[in-house]
């Protein structure tokens, strides 16, 4: 597996963990994929760092620790609460003591070229390092917002998983994540699914743009969000 020369390598870990499919929750219940999403582990990388300037993409990701689930009953708040009703019990089931190490590069955002005074690329890769030693910029969720998770720099394929010798396991048809407006050049909201094989406990990620993966446009032509630097957006790093 290559890494390419602005790649960041970082370990995530954490008690519980809930990658969870919109279309597995109907009726308030929430089952876990047994393997992080693309889209989860984009968003990972995005609060360790982002900019607009850039887009993630992820390579591949290293399942460390045996894939258990735990069920647990939720009490959830209805939106709109019926009389003398205010929650309900809704199962939820979670991953846990979960560890993954997650190699990751990023590329300039070809939409954005508004903000192409800010493409230097040795800037953003040492704040990125940086922010993966400190933990990141913002909270680590793996999921959900009741799942914290913790980052600490690694070296990808270093020290023992639990699935090294276990050759390939086929983790069925699942999403793969989101491609936003600001994305592509439509910019249409479309969700993407794929059909992942685990080999040797490492999962190799086809990239967002790859036409081996199942893509849907949710809704076409969406408007974007402008950055004007020096205005919502600064060049400085830090």
């Amino acid at each position: 597996m290559r890494k390419q020369r602005n790649s960041i390598e970082y370990e995530v870990y954490g008690d519980y963990a809930l990658f969870s499919d919109a279309a597995t929750r109907i009726g308030g219940e929430k089952i876990s994929y047994q393997v992080p999403t693309y889209q989860a582990l984009k968003g990972i990388t995005e609060s360790i760092y982002w900019k607009p300037t850039l887009v993630w993409v992820i390579d591949a990701v290293r399942v460390m620790n045996k894939i258990q689930t735990e069920g647990k009953g939720i009490r959830s708040i209805l939106i709109k609460p019926k009389a003398k009703k205010r929650n309900e019990l809704s199962y939820y089931t979670y991953l846990k003591d979960v560890r993954y190490q997650v190699l990751a590069h990023f590329e300039w955002n070809e939409q954005r070229r508004d903000l192409m005074p800010d493409r230097d690329e040795n800037k953003h890769h040492n704040i990125a390092r940086r922010a993966v030693e400190r933990g990141g910029r913002r909270d680590i969720f793996l999921g959900t917002r009741e799942c914290q998770a913790y980052v600490e720099p690694c070296e990808f394929g270093a020290g023992a998983g639990f699935y090294d010798e276990y050759g390939e396991w086929d983790m069925g048809y699942m999403a793969h994540g989101f491609t936003y407006p600001d994305e592509n050049s439509n910019h249409d909201f479309i969700v993407r699914f794929w059909h992942p094989i685990m080999c040797n406990g490492i999962i190799e990620f086809e990239r967002p743009d790859s036409d081996k993966l199942d893509c849907r446009t949710i809704r076409e032509r969406q408007s974007i969000k402008n950055f004007v630097i020096g205005e919502n957006m600064s060049l400085e790093g830090e």
